[in-house]
């Protein structure tokens, strides 16, 4: 990271990322039960998986919102 002498902050070299490569299944939102076909993870079969509205829901009320 260099330094902009300007204002003294770090500056950052963003390079584009390739995109995520994504698994495909069969799963319901804990929460909704919405369908989900694809994610760009691997599920553990202990732990909850939400679709896209209800984490970004939980996500919102836990982190104050956008």
């Amino acid at each position: 990271m260099d330094f902009d002498r300007s204002n003294d902050r770090p500056r950052r070299n963003f390079t584009p990322r390739e995109p995520r490569e994504m698994v495909q299944g069969d799963w319901e939102c804990s929460e909704c039960q919405t369908k989900i076909t694809e994610l760009p993870f691997e599920p553990a079969p202990d732990r909850p998986i939400y679709c896209r509205d209800c984490w970004r829901n939980k996500r919102d009320r836990k982190f104050g919102g956008r």
